[in-house]
């Protein structure tokens, strides 16, 4: 069996014995800090399919946590990819720069919200993205406090665990943590007081901000326009603008983490855009470069270049096979109208997954947008959280071929990330089996 399969197909258990061999060869060589969601070993992808080392295929509802949003190994990716690295691998950019970097600077100026004039640096990752942004903000505005929210999550190095609300397994045993980092309540629908709309959380943390905090001691205001591992919280409307208009009054840098929900996955190409808000700056990785190691911070002119020469960079940071990988990603975005698509499966997942809520009882709220979608378990009747019920049902559709992850403050939720290129009826399989999975987890 190869990449080219087109269907899902189980020919061994899951996992199998050959991915069961390398996970033994894995606990000899690998940190057991490393974690797998499903420890089969996969040798190729294809069409929102992965086929592992027992030739089982799998139907892929995670694009490897939002990062293969156009599909996995797509030509437009590859062939760049192929051409840069048959010209060359790295030259660092801070030593001898080269055009792509300057391209995809130019491409991300273009497609983020606002159309103020822009800058952009570009990293490895999304916690060396939202750092930066801080660094940034810090340099820009002579200010030291960054206010993040409840529920957030923004990386792994020290200041962004720091940022970061939910302390195991991210952030217990690995401080001390970066100061002048402030948490306040954000916007969560479905737990908070009953008819609180977004601009009266908005004004609740601004109220907090302002009496424990201090306006003129804010640098930034780091925030995910829908909270990724927090539960795929999308706040209340209103409640982003208000943020924003409060921070322009302020002084305050407006940081949009935008690294799960960019590049078109939430029928946009970034979740800004849905309510109109134009950040200061924005964070973006995951889905920029199909894969490859890639980030940025892209904003205001007069913020990044605030930073003196030198502040800014990194080895390996925008390195040119990344910056190939990130053009053919957005040139496939772009003649696939990738947007559209991540809207239509938005379209045919809602639906499916509050029939089953109403069905089952045992889902107590389904949200999400586009291809960035969620079901939270709860106690039938309650709003208590069933994180049990919820590993029941990932681990159902992981035995089946199917993979979806949780996440969740609780961890408590389903999370659905689909490669927004998903053919319609893997699409329609996938969700079967998660409908099959949850019927018989809710029973038992």
């Amino acid at each position: 069996m190869t990449a080219t399969t087109t269907n899902r197909r189980l020919r061994t258990e899951i996992p199998g014995p050959a991915s069961r061999a390398l996970q033994q060869r894995r606990a000899s060589a690998v940190a057991a800090g490393l974690s797998s969601v499903l420890p089969v070993y996969i040798t190729s992808a294809s069409g929102g399919l992965l086929t592992d080392a027992d030739g089982n295929t799998l139907i892929d509802l995670g694009s490897g946590i939002a990062v293969t949003n156009v599909g996995h190994s797509v030509p437009a990716v590859v062939d760049r990819v192929r051409e840069q690295a048959g010209a060359f691998t790295h030259t660092c950019f801070m030593v001898t720069p080269y055009a792509g970097y300057v391209e995809v600077c130019e491409a991300l100026a273009e497609l983020t919200p606002g159309d103020h004039e822009k800058r952009s640096a570009l990293f490895n990752s999304g916690a060396e993205a939202v750092e930066n942004a801080v660094k940034i903000a810090r340099v820009a505005t002579g200010r030291q406090a960054v206010v993040v929210f409840d529920h957030a999550y923004h990386g792994r190095t020290n200041l962004t665990m720091a940022l970061t609300a939910k302390s195991v397994p991210y952030k217990h045993g690995f401080g001390p943590f970066a100061p002048e980092v402030y948490r306040v309540a954000g916007s969560y629908p479905f737990r908070d007081v009953p008819g609180l709309t977004g601009e009266q959380a908005a004004a609740d943390a601004v109220g907090k901000i302002e009496k424990q905090i201090g306006a003129d001691t804010v640098a930034a205001v780091v925030i995910e326009p829908i909270q990724g591992e927090g539960g795929f919280i999308e706040p209340a409307p209103g409640f982003l603008p208000a943020l924003a208009r409060w921070c322009a009054d302020n002084g305050v840098v407006f940081v949009a983490d935008e690294v799960q929900t960019g590049f078109c996955r939430t029928g946009d190409w970034f979740a800004s855009d849905h309510e109109g808000v134009v950040p200061d700056l924005v964070a973006t990785a995951k889905g920029i470069a199909a894969g490859l190691p890639l980030a940025a911070v892209t904003g205001r002119a007069e913020l990044l270049d605030a930073v003196p020469t030198g502040g800014l960079g990194g080895t390996y940071s925008g390195n040119p096979i990344a910056c190939a990988a990130a053009l053919g990603a957005i040139e496939t975005m772009r003649t696939e109208n990738l947007a559209a698509a991540a809207r239509r499966i938005g379209d045919t997942v809602l639906p499916r997954l509050r029939a089953l809520a109403t069905e089952t009882g045992v889902i107590g709220d389904v949200r999400g947008r586009g291809a960035m979608l969620a079901a939270e378990f709860v106690e039938p009747g309650t709003t208590n959280p069933d994180a049990a019920l919820a590993q029941r049902v990932a681990a159902a559709c992981h035995a089946a071929g199917v993979i979806v992850l949780t996440c969740g403050t609780y961890g408590n939720v389903v999370r659905l990330l689909p490669p927004l290129s998903l053919p319609a009826e893997l699409l329609d399989e996938g969700l079967t089996v998660l409908a099959e999975a949850i019927r018989q987890e809710a029973t038992r």
